[in-house]
Parts: C-alpha cells; sequence; structure tokens
C-alpha cells in the first residue's frame, strides 16, 4: 500500500463501492465497519435476516447504505441485492467483504491498486491457505472449487472461493443468476468468464479466529448445492460453451487463416496433431450421429488436444463419405461376429434399413473408427514430422 496515496479520494473517483453481506457475525461486524471506514464511507451492508445484535449495532451506522432482509435468504441473494443497490447509487465497481472477520480491510487498497492498471477485471483474493489458522475442511474445498472451474472455464486459479472480491459491476448487469446460497459465488465467476471478462486472482491476507469467527456453511446441504451446480456448470460448458466459442474463433479469423496457424504452422508436436486427426477420426466414424462435433471438442478440451485438428478430421462423415462407412461399418461387423449376410456396396443407400443389422454395424463402426484412427493418426504424424524436419 502507497501511504501518499488518498484511497478514500481515489475510491470515490473510480466509483468504487464496498458491500459488506453479514448474518449473526455481531462479533466482528464492528471491527470489519470500522476497518473499513478509514479507507471510504462508500459502503453498502446488507443484513441478511440476523437474528443476533447485529441490527442494534447497525443502528449507529445510520450514515452508511444499509438493506435489511425480514428473513434470512442467502449470501447469494444478499449479494446480488447489494450489486443492484450499488447500481442504482451510480457504481461501476464494489469490493465484497464477509464479516466474519477473516479479510484485512487493509487489504482493500491492494484491490484498488489492481483496479487502476487493470479496469474491467474480476478480482478474487487469494488467501494463503496453507496458513495455521485455515481448516483442513476450507483448503480441500478451495482445492476442489478451483478444480471446477478451471473445467468449466479453462482459467487456473489458486483461491475461487475467497469472499473477498471487486467485481465491475456493468459487465456483470447483462448476465442472468439463478442461485441465492453459497454457490452464488461459483456461478457469478464462472459466468463472469464465460463473458469473457477477466477473473484473477489477486494475494491478500487471512485470520480464521476460531473463538470469533461464525460461519454458516452447512457442510451437507451446501456442498450437495455446489456440486450439482457444477455438474450443471461442467455440461453447459462442453456441451454448449465451448463449442460456441471454437465456431466464434472461425468466424473472426477465418478458416484460412485458422488452418494455418492451428495446423500447418502450429506449435504442436507432431505426437500431439497425431493423436488430434486420430481423435477426429474417431469420433467421425463412431455412430454418434448428432452429437459428434459437441463431443470432439468436448474431448480435445479434456485431452488437451487440437481441437481445430479434431474437428476438421471429425468431418469425414459429411453425406458423400456416408455410404462408404455404413458400408465398411456392416462389412467389419459381419467379419467380426462371423456373420457373412452377402451385403453389397449398391444396396447401401441413405435409405438403407441397416436397422436389421444394428449390432454388426455398431460393432463393425466402431472397429473401422479405430482402424481408421490408426492409419490416419500414423500417416499424419509422419506428414508433421516431415513438415517440421523441412522448416528446421
Amino acid at each position: 500500500m502507497n501511504l501518499n496515496i488518498d484511497y478514500p479520494s481515489l475510491i470515490t473517483e473510480l466509483k468504487t463501492c464496498i458491500i459488506i453481506p453479514t448474518y449473526n457475525n455481531d462479533k466482528t461486524l464492528n471491527r470489519v465497519i470500522d476497518g473499513i471506514l478509514i479507507y471510504t464511507n462508500q459502503i453498502i451492508i446488507v443484513d441478511d435476516g440476523s437474528t443476533d445484535q447485529t441490527a442494534a449495532i447497525l443502528k449507529t451506522y445510520t450514515n452508511l447504505n444499509q438493506i435489511h432482509f425480514p428473513k434470512n435468504r442467502g449470501k447469494g441473494k444478499a449479494l446480488r441485492e447489494g450489486f443492484k443497490k450499488a447500481m442504482s447509487l451510480g457504481y461501476d465497481y464494489a469490493i465484497t467483504i464477509d464479516s466474519d472477520g477473516q479479510h484485512y480491510p487493509d487489504d482493500i487498497p491492494v484491490f484498488i491498486e489492481a483496479l487502476k492498471k487493470d479496469k474491467g477485471t474480476l478480482f478474487i483474493g487469494s488467501r494463503n491457505m496453507t496458513h495455521n489458522s485455515v481448516p483442513k475442511g476450507s483448503s480441500f474445498g478451495n482445492k476442489f472449487s478451483n478444480f471446477w472451474f478451471w473445467a468449466e472455464t479453462g482459467i487456473k486459479l489458486i483461491d475461487t472461493q475467497s469472499g473477498f472480491r471487486l467485481y465491475p459491476l456493468n459487465p456483470l448487469s447483462g448476465i442472468k443468476f439463478y442461485t441465492n446460497k453459497f454457490e452464488f459465488e461459483i456461478e457469478v465467476i464462472v459466468k463472469a468468464a464465460w463473458r469473457e471478462i477477466p477473473v484473477k486472482n489477486i494475494p491478500v491476507k487471512v485470520l480464521y479466529d476460531e473463538k470469533e469467527r461464525v460461519s454458516h456453511f452447512r457442510p451437507i446441504k451446501d456442498f450437495t448445492r455446489i456440486s450439482i451446480l457444477n455438474t450443471w456448470l461442467v455440461l453447459v460448458a462442453f456441451f454448449y460453451i465451448k463449442p460456441r466459442d471454437f465456431f466464434l474463433k472461425i468466424k473472426h479469423k477465418g478458416i484460412k487463416n485458422l488452418f494455418k496457424e492451428n495446423i500447418l504452422y502450429n506449435a504442436d508436436s507432431p505426437s500431439k496433431k497425431a493423436f488430434s486427426i486420430a481423435l477426429g477420426v474417431f469420433i467421425g466414424i463412431s455412430p454418434f450421429w448428432g452429437f459428434q462435433t459437441i463431443l470432439v471438442l468436448a474431448l480435445a478440451t479434456l485431452l488437451k488436444l487440437n481441437k481445430l485438428i479434431s474437428f476438421t478430421f471429425s468431418n469425414i462423415s459429411i453425406p458423400p463419405m456416408i455410404p462408404f462407412i455404413i458400408y465398411g461399418s456392416l462389412k467389419s461387423g459381419s467379419w467380426i461376429l462371423s456373420k457373412n449376410k452377402g451385403i453389397a456396396y449398391e444396396n447401401v443407400t441413405f435409405d438403407f434399413n441397416f436397422l436389421l443389422s444394428l449390432e454388426e454395424y455398431i460393432i463393425g463402426s466402431f472397429v473401422l473408427a479405430f482402424i481408421s484412427s490408426i492409419i490416419f493418426g500414423i500417416t499424419g504424424f509422419i506428414i508433421f514430422k516431415l513438415m517440421r524436419r523441412k522448416r528446421g
């Protein structure tokens, strides 16, 4: 922190407020509010239906914006209402800080300094989860959350659960959110990343004082909610977001440029390109009709292969090739099952009723896909290896 900077004026200039969602944290609420007031009085407190002495404490801060829920509605709902209030008051950014005392208000300048350099970014305070005061359950939960965030967005963070954050309000205003509990803090960063809002960590201090801190996280209920949300987000990511981003990339750059960048002159090794070809051919020939594009892009992402190469070769099943693929699959299946039904190519048309030979077709298509993927993969490896040597 630069002591020569007038942070109260800077916070006002940057149109930034501090949002404090609170629920039954009367032991630490005073300390948190007073610590924030050193830097700014642009504060919005959301009392999420507290039943302790919170209401009495907040009566001593009548100069601060306050929202009071008659009953507990969840941290996510408190944050969402805080965002709405902040935008109605003309703020562009909101720093959220928990009221349980684990965050240090003197880290607020850390967010302000980051905001000055990188406007439009959603910053998450990165806590030292190896600190002696951090419960083992919290450390495990954070690693669990980090993994799913990476799976859903492709972004690696070291802390995705910290409630000490800086949100750019305007970019988030157009996103539809559905969760109201703790899982909202996962939903918001995943959907922000999907909207191409940068999501980054910045280091902050942490303190878990078991004597004062009151946690409202319910391990079974809340972990179940989070698991259901992550399952849904992963499905959306693999079957909609990643294919959407892929086709947008094609649209923006053009097929010719993408072909040069991702196939001819891509820095990937020949073996990686070969495996990408093999994956595309395997999925293209296998009987995944209607799901081939989504499946090949999802698997290429999961296996960290070249998505464009895999997608390109999955189109081996274009209409002119379909009769050949069906015929080859049926013949392969008949041979594997030792059933010679005398299938002739001239009888294989788009109207060919191969449901009568479904067993042969399914088994044969996987066999044909496997053999073809090996042939195409090896051929591609040799070609890319020769091209690399030639360029070298």
